[in-house]
């Protein structure tokens, strides 16, 4: 398989705290990654730093083996890199479908209206929306509300998605419906990185584990190895050796 993003020697302070430290990890194609760690761990910043809100101060990001570390979060999106945000910022005055179609047309430079309303089309689909399509975006649940932030970065056409808490506050119905829709989406060509703390969903959709313990990598591999490293089981549980 080939590698679809890379994060090379990554740090990144702010004033005197170190957020990240040296973080190096890798995104195989058609792979789904998740990184985890406790609070204050680091994980958001990397999100931020991947899809270009943050500039790291060492290091830099690979994606589909071009530098993009000095590119804007806009220029990221239109080569092919997709984020979905912990809380959903739809239009709400809008219906779903036409938030769809602003990502669609505004992810990637060139494309046709025809062309993006079929991606619209194939979004709402893939996402279970199709019956909500007409609905103004502020009226959806939660649940609702979450799948048109997901599928408003599938709408752009990633190669590669990233999902920053994107089954918080989600029931475990919903959460379980949420894991099998991030499998249907990796099924249909996008590779995901995704950062969880429901450690069920992780066990349960992550094909390797990465763990991030204040800014550094202190673990990788299957969900069953790095659960048993007691470096991970410190920095859940507070025991400090």
């Amino acid at each position: 398989m080939a590698r679809v993003l890379e994060v090379q020697g990554v740090s990144k302070r702010f004033l005197g705290l170190k957020a990240l430290q040296g973080v190096t990890l890798h995104l195989e194609e058609g792979e789904i990654l998740a990184v985890i760690g406790p609070n204050g761990a680091g994980k958001s910043t990397l999100l931020n730093v991947i899809s270009g809100l943050l500039r790291p101060d060492a290091g830099r990001v690979l994606f589909l083996g071009r530098d993009v570390t000095p590119l804007p979060p806009e220029a990221r999106t239109h080569l092919g890199l997709g984020r979905a945000f912990q809380i959903p910022t739809p239009l709400p005055e809008l219906t779903v479908r036409e938030n769809l179609l602003v990502g669609a047309l505004f992810g990637r430079p060139g494309r046709s209206r025809k062309e993006a309303e079929a991606m619209v089309e194939a979004v709402l689909e893939l996402t279970g929306l199709a019956a909500k399509a007409e609905a103004p975006a502020g009226e959806l649940t939660l649940l609702e509300d979450k799948r048109l932030e997901l599928a408003r970065a599938l709408a752009t056409g990633p190669k590669v998605l990233l999902l920053d808490e994107v089954m918080a506050g989600l029931r475990p119905k919903e959460a379980q419906e949420a894991v099998d829709l991030v499998r249907r989406i990796r099924d249909a060509g996008v590779s995901v990185l995704f950062i969880e703390h429901l450690m069920p969903v992780v066990r349960a959709l992550a094909d390797r584990v990465v763990v991030l313990d204040y800014g550094e990598v202190i673990a990788e591999g299957p969900y069953e190895q790095v659960a048993r490293e007691e470096r991970v089981r410190e920095a859940y549980l507070g025991r400090r050796a």
